[in-house]
């Protein structure tokens, strides 16, 4: 892993800033600030952290490298959940931004006791999204050799890949998919209806079709040269999205070029079809630097979006929904990769609040986490460790 400053080579930092000293602003009324507490470490390589939703309150932790480590009662389960790293021969390929890099749970996955995963296949670097089923001995052991493919996708580079598995509230699994790598989209895929790269995906997992299903209300379902697939477009590299549990809302962080990074929002109820603007635009900004009069018309601009000054990637998170800091509920936290920020922006009427939360240069976010109880955690990916988010 190529180390640049406080940055990491891990998601295409193009002009990595390696941190800034600016304050933080101050919280808008209502919205605290928060402080950090390790909870445990010894990870390696940290790129992802949920929950099964099963009741047991497990956390579990990917490694980048192919192997799921579950914490369990505040304890590191000595043997992995599920290990690719040591499959002969190697079915991943780790390192850069390529890896395993997520995954998820169904809905009654308690009963169901199969997940889904996203990594990137050896030797060619493809997007890879697989099922797989927990042995019949051991909740805590996953078989790796029950892999069923769902779905690839070719990469034409090494970077951009995405990455990011999540249900939604709807029972749909949303894929989030990079625009192939790179540098300024030069396939031009973020715009191109014809790839799956650059988008934001909507299948069924759990109809029983094999591989999967297309529900029938994507917004591009019978359109002529369009994947149906697409939920929305106009993405440069989708780095963590999530549901708001409380509202259904989506959040979106996408990596920015070489000067913004960017949060997107869709509400829930929404019919899907938006357009996020990349490479027509970086942020809210035309692309490339310089261009006048860029045609934004049917573009979905971002809610937040913050330059180079005060990072250089963004790491989407997830919308408070807990009960231990009441204060915090409904703010939605994110960071950045370089930095060690951490903001909160929450809906005010047709505005957003938005404030620095807390101020770090000492951490690399690479994911936030969010448990059963809706407590939210930050993997620091520099050390291994993962960290619970409190009040001060």
């Amino acid at each position: 892993m190529r180390i640049l400053g406080a940055c990491i080579s891990l998601l295409a930092l193009a002009g990595c800033s390696g941190g800034s000293s600016s304050s933080p602003a101050p919280a808008p009324a209502g919205m605290p600030q928060i402080s950090l507490s390790t909870l445990a470490g010894g990870f390696v390589l940290p790129v992802h952290v949920t929950h099964a939703g099963d009741g047991t309150e497990r956390i579990f932790v990917v490694e980048q490298e192919g192997r799921i480590r579950i914490l369990a009662g505040g304890v590191v389960l000595p043997a992995p959940f599920l290990d690719l790293a040591s499959l002969v021969p190697p079915r991943l390929v780790a390192g850069g931004e390529q890896g395993l890099l997520s995954v998820a749970f169904p809905p009654g996955f308690a009963a169901k006791r199969y997940f889904y995963v996203n990594y990137t296949r050896s030797p060619d670097g493809a997007t890879v999204v697989a099922r797989y089923r927990v042995s019949i001995g051991d909740a805590n052991v996953a078989d790796p050799a029950s892999e069923e493919i769902v779905l690839n996708v070719s990469q034409p580079f090494a970077n951009h890949n995405g990455g990011q598995l999540a249900f939604g509230p709807d029972g749909y699994l949303y894929i989030g998919m990079g625009d192939g790598g790179s540098g300024g989209d030069p396939l031009n895929n973020g715009q191109s209806p014809g790839t799956l790269l650059g988008k934001l995906l909507r299948i069924d997992v759990e109809s029983g079709t094999a591989p999967y299903a297309v529900p029938l209300d994507n917004p591009f379902v019978g359109v002529a040269g369009v994947r149906p697939e697409i939920w929305a477009l106009g993405l440069r590299n989708p780095w963590r999205f999530t549901f708001d549990r409380g509202t259904g809302d989506l959040y979106l962080g996408d990596v920015g070029q070489n000067a913004f990074e960017e949060v997107d929002f869709q509400p829930a109820g929404s019919p899907g079809g938006q357009n996020y603007g990349w490479n027509i635009m970086e942020g809210d900004s035309c692309y490339p630097p310089g261009t006048a009069g860029c045609n934004r018309t049917g573009l979905s601009l971002p809610v937040f979006v913050y330059d180079h000054s005060l990072g250089c990637s963004v790491t989407g998170g997830h919308v408070y929904r807990g009960s231990a800091i009441p204060s915090l509920r409904g703010v939605y936290l994110f960071g950045d990769l370089c930095s060690g920020r951490i903001w909160g922006i929450r809906k005010n009427g047709a505005a957003w609040d938005n404030a620095v939360l807390a101020d770090s240069t000492t951490l690399t976010i690479t994911t936030f986490g969010e448990d059963e109880s809706g407590n939210i955690y930050v993997a620091n990916y520099a050390n291994g460790e993962l960290l619970k988010i409190l009040s001060p």
